[in-house]
């Protein structure tokens, strides 16, 4: 038998039973209820470890490694189509009252996905000028195939589903966005004069949404060990020095959501509420720093619903209706700053030019999948997911940052949660729901400061 087939049976063996044990350990970390996090960071450190090791012995330590890596990327791809598509039209289908969707719906979606839109432009143009993944180059995936540039006026007319089934089968995101809302406001419309007659299919979508969810939150475990599967075969390549350069991403992140907090927020807060921004933070402080603990929006929402109510003086009937909503669909960093600079990151490690027509619908992409997102366990990965879909560029990005989501998700989470807070107070003041002099002559109420 050749020695060089007996070789690549050895080390590719070595890697398959390193992967196996590591495995075993991270499950057992699981099993003694170590949060996923941790378990997540874990999996980052001993990835590197082991990828410095084989970097050592060869090239073909890591074979067996990266296999159960593209195992992990290949399931969050097959979540893609039917979790964007079932979660769009449930979303917005649910909304049953259209005058009431007009009236404040409407106001509160426009501040949701104007400010996620806007994040993302931040996110893009930080990304852009800090070059995040500098320094890191991956080859390409064998199964890749670029996209072609098109014209702007092709963009346009690709938005357009001219065969759903068909956009579907092709992996075409957008255009099948953009075909579920249109079926949601059409059974918005039917149920508003006949409501039996959409209630079969609003039963199905919310079972079809209950059961997507488990099966992202089964491809959401397995985290750890993609992380780890990814990072070790990357370092096996490419050695410690390239892993460094996550910390770029890390900082790229903080300074886009810094950016966005101070003056997207404060600026809201100032020019449209014409509240101080500063009083305004102060008295949202224990809102923020639940988001940044417990990096939950649903964690959350019980005292972000105290702060707007007893703290901002918002009417309950406005916070009842936009905290809620917020915590499931308004992703400013989620699904705006983070999708973006992990698709420069993305573009900028395998080599791919991306255009001002990419750009675009990396825009528009995230601001109608922050709503397909709505309620599902890791919306930054889905929300990723589908930006890198639509812009043609490798899943594979999304696992070799995952070792450092856990830093980046804290502060995520308190923007979201902040944006929600804004929009309150905005939707509440052009409703002459908000009670401003109270806000300016109240002292705050005491909120607990604890997960719920």
């Amino acid at each position: 038998m050749d020695n060089n087939f007996l070789a690549a049976i050895q080390t590719n063996w070595y890697g398959f039973v390193t992967s196996i044990f590591v495995f075993a350990i991270l499950f057992w970390l699981a099993k003694k209820r170590v949060s996923f996090g941790k378990r997540v960071l874990i999996g980052l450190g001993i990835g590197l470890i082991v990828g410095i090791l084989f970097q050592s012995l060869g090239a073909l330590e890591y074979k067996a490694i990266s296999t159960f890596g593209s195992i992990y990327v290949s399931l969050i791809r097959m979540l893609v189509i039917p979790l964007v598509f079932i979660l769009v039209l449930n979303s917005i289908s649910s909304l049953t009252n259209l005058d009431f969707l007009r009236k404040i719906g409407l106001k509160t979606f426009a501040w949701f996905l104007g400010t996620t839109g806007i994040a993302s432009i931040i996110g893009l143009t930080i990304a852009l000028i800090m070059n995040p993944g500098k320094g890191i180059q991956e080859a390409t995936p064998e199964n890749f195939t670029a996209r072609e540039i098109p014209t702007f006026s092709q963009v346009i007319l690709d938005l357009v589903p001219s065969n759903p089934f068909n956009e579907a089968a092709n992996g075409k995101v957008v255009p099948l966005l953009i075909f579920a809302i249109f079926l949601a406001v059409a059974i918005i419309k039917v149920g508003s004069k006949n409501e039996e007659s959409v209630k079969p299919i609003r039963d199905f979508l919310q079972s079809a949404t209950l059961v997507l969810h488990q099966v992202v939150k089964f491809v959401i475990r397995l985290t750890p060990y993609g992380v780890f599967a990814l990072i070790a075969s990357m370092t096996a390549r490419y050695g410690w020095e390239t892993i460094q350069e996550l910390g770029s991403v890390i900082l790229t992140s903080y300074v886009a959501m810094i950016i966005h907090f101070v003056l997207i927020f404060g600026g809201l807060v100032l020019l449209v509420a014409k509240v101080n921004p500063i009083k305004f933070f102060k008295k949202i402080y224990p809102t923020i720093a639940v988001a940044f603990t417990t990096r939950s929006s649903y964690a959350t929402l019980p005292v972000n619903l105290e702060v707007i109510t007893k703290r901002l003086h918002v009417s309950p009937k406005i916070a009842s209706f936009v905290a809620p909503l917020g915590a499931s669909v308004n992703f400013n960093a989620c699904g705006g700053i983070w999708p973006a600079i992990v698709a420069v990151f993305t573009a900028q490690v395998y080599g791919i030019t991306l255009s001002g027509t990419d750009y675009i619908i990396l825009v528009l992409v995230s601001i109608i999948s922050s709503i397909g997102v709505a309620g599902v366990p890791g919306p930054a990965v889905i929300s990723t997911t589908v930006v890198l879909t639509a812009l043609g560029l490798p899943l594979e990005g999304i696992g070799i940052v995952a070792g450092v989501e856990a830093l980046i998700d804290m502060g995520r989470t308190a923007v979201n949660a902040t944006g929600t807070t804004v929009t309150s107070l905005l939707v509440a003041n052009s409703e002459g729901e908000f009670d401003r002099e109270k806000f300016n002559t109240s002292k705050d109420e005491e909120i607990e400061l604890q997960a719920v």
